[in-house]
C-alpha cells in the first residue's frame, strides 16, 4: 500500500507562485523533500531517478527566479525534470507518471503550459530556446528564455548548431549547462567559484560598463556591431581572472561559472544577478547526479532508471525468475563479442548506450575495440562508415528511436558509398513507458527506400545470431532491427539456412485457392503465430523486409491465394505491408493484402502489454483482424 508523504513546505506548493513566498532559507528544505518524495514515488513507479535528483536545487533555484510559465524553460533531456512537474502543478497526480493515460513520461506542452518544448531526446534545447526568444522578441514579448541542456545532452551536433548560431543573432538567451561529468572546464574548487563571485557581481559589471564606454570613446570596440562587444566582455574577464577562453567565449558568448549546482542558495544568487544582463549568457553548473541518494551516486549508470527499489537498503527489485529466456540486447551482446574474437576487423559503436545495448559486454573484454562516443547518432553512423572504408566491419549499435536522428548520414555516408556498416537497431516497435519520443515504430518504413541497404528483422533468437553472422560476411550496408524485453521462449526451426531474401515456413497450413496467408516481420511473428495456431491458416516469417521474398509472392499468386495479411510493429505506411501491397499492384496480381501494424499516429506511453493490446496488435487482437 501506498504511504502518503506528509511534509512541511512541499505539500503547500502546488505552483511556483507557491514556492515564491517561502524566504530564501527555506529552500534548501524545499530540496530536500523533494528528492525524498521522488525517491520515494520512483521506489514502486519507476522512472529516471538519477538525472531528476542532480537537477534538484536547480530546478527550485530557477522556479523561485524566474516568472514562469510567462518565463520560458525548456528542459534538455526532459528525464531531468521530475522536479519541474511536481513544482508545476502535477505533484498530486506524479503518482501517475509514465503510465497509462497518467503524466508523460518528458516535459510536453500538451500537458502542462509550464512545458515550454517537447523533450524527449537529447539536444534540442538550444535550438529551440534560441527560436522562441527571437520569436518573442520580434512580436514584442518581455519574457526570459532559458535553456537547461545536460546530461550528456551537449555531445548532440545539434546543441553546437544552436550554440553557434546563439552568437549570430540578437538575443537574451541563457543557456544552463548541467554538467554531470563533462569537463568542458577544469574543476577547480574554490577558485572556480571566485570567478563565478567576481563575474556576477554588481562590482565587476560596473567596471565592465565603465571599461567598455572609454573603449567606445577611443573607437577601440564597435557598439554595432554585437561580436565586437562580446569580445571586449570576454577579453575583460580573462585579463582579470587569468582564465583562459573556453568553446563558449568562442563563440563570442558570455559564459559564467563553473559554480556548484548542489548549493540552492548560491544558484539564486548567480540566477538573479545575471538574469536581466543583455545578450546571449552561458552559466555551467557542476552536479552530480543521484546527488543526495548514495545508491544512486555510487553506480549512476545503473541508478538512471533503476526499475523498483528498496528505499532504505538500496536493493533494487528483480522480476526475472531462473529459467527465463534471455533479453535480446543481451543476444546481440554476446553474439558480437563471439564474431569480435572470430575476426578482428569487427568493432563496436555506439551512441552512449554500452550497457543499455549489452555491448558492455565486448567492452568489458575487448575495450579498444568498442566506441562509445556519447549522444551523437549521426556521427556514429558516419564514424563507423569511415572506419568501413578502411577495412573494419562497425556494428555501429543504435536504439530506432534515436536513429532517426542520423537518416542524413545513412543516406549519404553509409547506402551511397556501400560501405560495410552493420547497423543494429535496438528498441525497435513498441518500447512501452518512455512512450511517444521512445517507441521504434518508423525504422522500416524510413530505411526501405534507401538504395543498396539490406534489412532484416529476426522472429527469435537464434535467427538474430544468423543474421549477425550473415551481416559480418556480407559485402555492404545492412540493418538488423530487434526489440526491446525478453526473446520468445520458442525457437523457430533453428537449424534451418539464413539465406538472403528468403523467407521461412512458420506454420504450415492451407495453400489451396481461396486461402489466406499471413506474412509477418520480426518478434511480433511469434504472437500471430500463437493467434492462429488453431486455425489453418498458413503463416510465413518474411525475415527480410528488403530484398523482400518476391519468389513466394509469385507462388502464392500461382495458388490462386486470395488474401495475404501482413503483420508488423511499426508504421503500416512504408514498410512491410506496403511492400507486399506495392509488389502486387505492379504484379497485376488479382489477391487481397490487408495491412495490420500501426496507423497514423503517435503511440502514447504505458506497459507495453497494455499498448499492443490498445492497438490490436496483441494475440486476440490479431487473431481477431486475422480470422474477421
Amino acid at each position: 500500500m501506498r504511504v502518503i508523504m506528509e511534509y512541511e513546505y512541499l505539500n503547500n506548493i502546488n505552483y511556483p507562485s507557491d514556492l515564491k513566498k517561502l524566504p530564501r532559507e527555506a529552500l534548501p528544505r524545499v530540496c530536500d523533500e523533494l528528492r525524498d518524495f521522488i525517491i520515494n514515488e520512483l521506489s514502486h513507479n519507476p522512472g529516471h531517478l538519477g538525472s531528476s535528483l542532480g537537477t534538484i536545487e536547480l530546478t527550485v533555484a530557477l522556479h523561485y527566479v524566474f516568472d514562469t510559465p510567462n518565463d520560458r524553460l525548456i528542459w534538455d533531456v526532459g528525464h531531468q525534470a521530475y522536479a519541474h512537474k511536481i513544482l508545476t502543478g502535477r505533484r498530486t497526480r506524479f503518482s501517475t507518471n509514465r503510465q497509462l493515460g497518467g503524466l508523460s513520461p518528458f516535459p510536453s506542452p500538451d500537458e502542462s503550459e509550464y512545458d515550454a518544448f517537447i523533450s524527449g531526446h537529447a539536444s534540442n534545447s538550444i535550438s529551440a530556446a534560441l527560436g522562441e526568444q527571437i520569436a518573442d522578441n520580434m512580436q514584442g514579448e518581455n519574457r526570459q528564455v532559458v535553456a537547461v541542456i545536460g546530461d550528456g545532452a551537449m555531445t548532440g551536433g545539434l546543441a553546437f548548431e544552436g550554440l553557434n548560431n546563439m552568437s549570430m543573432f540578437r538575443n537574451n538567451l541563457l543557456v544552463v549547462l548541467n554538467d554531470n561529468n563533462m569537463a568542458i572546464d577544469p574543476i577547480k574548487g574554490g577558485f572556480t567559484q571566485y570567478l563565478v563571485d567576481l563575474t556576477t557581481s554588481a562590482g565587476y559589471n560596473k567596471l565592465r560598463y565603465k571599461l567598455y564606454l572609454i573603449a567606445k570613446r577611443l573607437h577601440l570596440i564597435d557598439e554595432h556591431k554585437k561580436a565586437s562587444v562580446q569580445r571586449f566582455n570576454n577579453s575583460l574577464k580573462a585579463s582579470l581572472t587569468h582564465q583562459p577562453k573556453n568553446i563558449f567565449q568562442g563563440l563570442n558568448l558570455r559564459y559564467f561559472g563553473p559554480a556548484d549546482g548542489q548549493d540552492v542558495l548560491n544558484l539564486v544568487r548567480i540566477l538573479q544577478e545575471i538574469k536581466n544582463h543583455k545578450g546571449p549568457r552561458v552559466l555551467h553548473i557542476v552536479t552530480t547526479k543521484g546527488y543526495g541518494y548514495p545508491p544512486a551516486m555510487q553506480d549512476q549508470t545503473v541508478w538512471h532508471a533503476p526499475g523498483e527499489f528498496n528505499v532504505k537498503s538500496g536493493e533494487r527489485v528483480s522480476h526475472s525468475s531462473a529459467g527465463e529466456p534471455p533479453l535480446w540486447q543481451q543476444v546481440f551482446g554476446e553474439t558480437l563479442l563471439e564474431l569480435a574474437k572470430e575476426d578482428k576487423r569487427v568493432v563496436g559503436v555506439t551512441p552512449a548506450m554500452p550497457s543499455g545495448c549489452s555491448m558492455n559486454i565486448m567492452q568489458h573484454e575487448l575495450p579498444e575495440r568498442v566506441f562509445d562516443v556519447g549522444i551523437a547518432e549521426g556521427h556514429a553512423v558516419t564514424f563507423s562508415a569511415g572506419m568501413a572504408k578502411e577495412g573494419l566491419v562497425p556494428f555501429c549499435n543504435v536504439y530506432s528511436s534515436f536513429l532517426q536522428r542520423s537518416y542524413d548520414n545513412i543516406i549519404h555516408d553509409v547506402a551511397l558509398p556501400r560501405l560495410h556498416v552493420v547497423l543494429c537497431i535496438d528498441r525497435a516497435g513498441i518500447v512501452g513507458n518512455d512512450g511517444a519520443t521512445h517507441h521504434g515504430l518508423f525504422d522500416l518504413a524510413y530505411l526501405r527506400p534507401i538504395p543498396n541497404i539490406v534489412i532484416a528483422a529476426p522472429m527469435d533468437r537464434e535467427d538474430l545470431k544468423k543474421m549477425m553472422r550473415f551481416a559480418l560476411l556480407h559485402s555492404g550496408p545492412i540493418a538488423i532491427r530487434y526489440p526491446r524485453g525478453r526473446t520468445d521462449a520458442v525457437v523457430y526451426g533453428s537449424d534451418e539456412p539464413l539465406e538472403l531474401g528468403h523467407s521461412r515456413l512458420i506454420k504450415p497450413g492451407n495453400h489451396s485457392k481461396e486461402a489466406t496467408i499471413v506474412l509477418t516481420i520480426g518478434s511480433i511473428g511469434n504472437t500471430a503465430y500463437r493467434a492462429i495456431e488453431d486455425t489453418d491458416i498458413a503463416m510465413y516469417d518474411m525475415r527480410w523486409l528488403k530484398p523482400l521474398d518476391t519468389a513466394l509472392i509469385d507462388k502464392l499468386a500461382e495458388l490462386q491465394t486470395a488474401r495475404i495479411v501482413t503483420i508488423e510493429d511499426g508504421v503500416i505506411a512504408g514498410g512491410l505491408g506496403s511492400a507486399v501491397a506495392e509488389y502486387v499492384s505492379d504484379k497485376g496480381y488479382n489477391i487481397k493484402v490487408e495491412r495490420i501494424g500501426i496507423h497514423d499516429t503517435f503511440v502514447q506511453h504505458g506497459s507495453t502489454k497494455e499498448l499492443y493490446h490498445l492497438l490490436g496488435l496483441d494475440e486476440q487482437g490479431l487473431k481477431d483482424k486475422i480470422l474477421g
